[in-house]
């Protein structure tokens, strides 16, 4: 999926950089994959800020997406957390992002992290402020 089409720009060279790929996008539900590969910590396992960044990239897009598609402004993340539950060792992570609330001013996702077998690994939630265009 080509993020340029849809927000008309693209997702920002960390993400890039990381290997993160969309494969769905809405508001309500999306799906990205990461490697493992190149986002490792120095024993070898996914760093745990790589799934922050996963989900932080996947709840701003989907928020500015929302906002974009209802004429609100854009979205900046105000809060994000993460619980890791899991180690990735190999292979992809996979990214499924669903919305808790969309309303005008605040968006929240929610975006569950698992390996390729479907084992949880990271549960990160980010809450987005959606800032009214200027003029």
């Amino acid at each position: 999926m080509d993020l340029t089409t849809v927000l008309g720009k693209d997702q920002g060279l960390l993400a890039l950089s990381m290997g993160i790929e969309w494969h769905e996008l809405s508001p309500e539900y999306s799906v990205a994959t990461m490697p493992v590969e190149g986002n490792t910590q120095t024993f070898g396992i996914l760093h745990g800020g790589s799934f922050v960044v996963l989900g932080e990239s996947m709840g701003s897009i989907a928020a500015n997406v929302y906002a974009h598609q209802n004429g609100l402004g854009t979205a900046v993340g105000i809060e994000v957390n993460a619980s890791h539950t899991g180690s990735g060792i190999s292979g992809f992570v996979i990214g499924t992002c669903r919305s808790l609330h969309l309303g005008r001013t605040l968006t929240t996702h929610e975006i569950v992290c698992t390996n390729e077998e479907g084992k949880r690994l990271s549960t990160v939630r980010i809450t987005n402020l959606i800032k009214k265009a200027a003029g």
